[in-house]
């Protein structure tokens, strides 16, 4: 069995594919720089990141797929399942090693594997737009806590510096402890104490503006009597707004 160590980021995944085919030799597995190796490993390898190997790689993958499936692939790596690291090195391999495209060949276990995981990190990714509540702290900055399955936070970037481009924002990922901050110009990364910011779920009051509470009343009252109790179906609720998500939405407090 051949391991190749790497330091789990995109850039190093892309560095891997350079130089197992600049070594001629292929991986069965790939291993972070501590995991510890499986028995009867005959070959151990550590790979270097380097951003010219990993540009080359990319370049050439554009060269060879449509621009759809080159974001497939930043989806894959951001859904963050156990091995799917390893089913992109073999979908690059694959689609570097036949003359003729591999996007539509479904019949391939790990093409229809691809499609399948991207299309759950999409699915993530729309709910997490859909289902981001602002709250509005005492400084203006519009805080967002948030905790999908998969990491999706960096897909939506786009769509919120447009959507509210005229407003400071913070959208803090609590699972993985790193958010987003928009200044009105840029948006930079940034990491804070979420466990004093949003107890369960919801920024501190001690933080919050003198108006939001009464906003998060008149919203909450505003869903209570818009509901029909007679329909109320949480079955139904569960299978469209996952319960995860109820702590982050003030008409589910």
């Amino acid at each position: 069995m051949i391991i190749f160590r790497y330091d789990k980021t995109f850039e190093g995944l892309l560095t891997v594919v350079f130089d197992a085919y600049n070594r001629k030799t292929f991986p069965d597995r790939l291993l972070d720089e501590v995991e510890v190796e499986p028995l009867f490993t005959d070959e151990c390898y550590t790979v270097i990141t380097d951003e010219a190997k990993s540009d080359r790689v990319w370049q050439g993958l554009r060269k060879k797929l449509m621009p759809i499936s080159c974001n497939m692939l930043r989806y894959v790596w951001l859904s963050e399942l156990q091995g799917s690291d390893e089913l992109i090195f073999r979908y690059i391999r694959k689609a570097f090693d036949n003359k003729h495209s591999i996007e539509m060949n479904f019949a391939d276990d790990d093409v229809l594997e691809m499609r399948n995981l991207a299309k759950k990190v999409d699915k993530e990714r729309c709910r997490l737009i859909e289902l981001v509540r602002f709250q509005k702290a005492a400084d203006d900055i519009f805080f967002a806590p948030v905790s999908p399955d998969h990491n999706t936070l960096p897909l939506t970037l786009e769509h919120f510096t447009d959507r509210f481009a005229d407003q400071k924002w913070i959208i803090y990922d609590t699972k993985r402890n790193y958010g987003y901050y928009y200044d009105l110009r840029t948006v930079t990364e940034m990491t804070l104490d979420s466990k004093d910011l949003f107890p369960e779920g919801k920024l501190d009051e001690k933080l919050m503006a003198e108006d939001e509470k009464l906003f998060q009343e008149l919203w909450k009252g505003y869903f209570k009597s818009m509901t029909i109790k007679e329909r109320i179906n949480l079955k139904l609720q569960r299978q469209h707004l996952p319960e995860r998500y109820w702590k982050y939405l003030t008409e589910k407090q």
